[in-house]
């Protein structure tokens, strides 16, 4: 299988789980159904089921009981706006403009707004995204985005949450999966990684302004990169 296809499909079964949890929210005593069973509905592997049904604990929105299954935790995120055509008529560099015109403004408010859970939560996405092997592009996405999520989450703005969602979806395309790639590199992982840490220290520590100019900091060395993995990616072309 694929990096890009292990990529999609993890990606589908956390979206597919967010889905299904929001259905289930109103029976939390009812376990959801076995990581067999959810491969099978889902039509993926059990191991992207595993690496969803992890970020959903980390979150806190499922829990786990020996023996007993995995349950429903006490919140739910708001549905994705379904802007699915975007794809195809946008681009990586345009999604990158709107994020940087988004997300310092949900870092700012996180700022002000998080929560103590929230911080926390973040900074274990944090240390989980540190941990893992720069070639392992499926569960570096993966963490990243949810790590992206909690910031926008902490904002406590339902709407620019669901714009957020939206624009991480069009982001995550498979067709521009390659090119994802070729922008990251272990120098640039270590600077990502500097760059989440300052997120965090600046969120917790109620920097509004600090927080939006290190997120802004983040992203226009995300769109540099991507600039730069587009450029090499057309001179390679016949």
């Amino acid at each position: 299988m694929t990096d890009t296809t292990n990529s999609t499909s993890s990606h589908s079964a956390l979206e597919k789980l967010r889905q299904l949890i929001q259905q289930q929210e109103a029976q939390p005593a009812n376990p959801l159904p076995t990581e067999r069973e959810l491969a099978e509905r889902f039509c993926v592997g059990r191991r992207e089921i595993r690496r969803a049904l992890d970020v959903l604990e980390e979150e806190g929105r499922i829990w786990r009981k020996q023996g007993k299954g995995t349950f429903v935790g006490p919140a739910a995120p708001v549905q994705p706006l379904a802007l699915h055509d975007l794809p195809q008529r946008s681009n990586l560099l345009e999604v990158m403009e709107a994020r940087i015109q988004l997300e310092p403004g949900l870092a700012r408010l996180a700022a002000l707004r998080a929560s103590g859970e929230q911080v926390a939560l973040m900074q274990r996405l944090m240390e989980r995204m540190q941990s893992i092997a720069p070639d392992d592009s499926d569960r570096h996405e993966l963490w990243d985005s949810a790590f992206h999520r909690a910031i926008a989450e902490a904002a406590g703005n339902r709407l620019m949450l669901g714009l957020f969602d939206a624009v991480d979806a069009v982001r995550r395309d498979p067709g521009w999966q390659h090119l994802r790639v070729l922008a990251r590199t272990t120098d640039r992982l270590h600077s990502y990684d500097d760059h989440h840490q300052r997120l965090v220290q600046h969120i917790a520590e109620r920097q509004p302004q600090e927080a939006a100019a290190a997120m802004r900091e983040h992203l226009l060395a995300l769109q540099q990169a991507l600039i730069e993995a587009l450029s090499g990616d057309k001179e390679e072309l016949p």
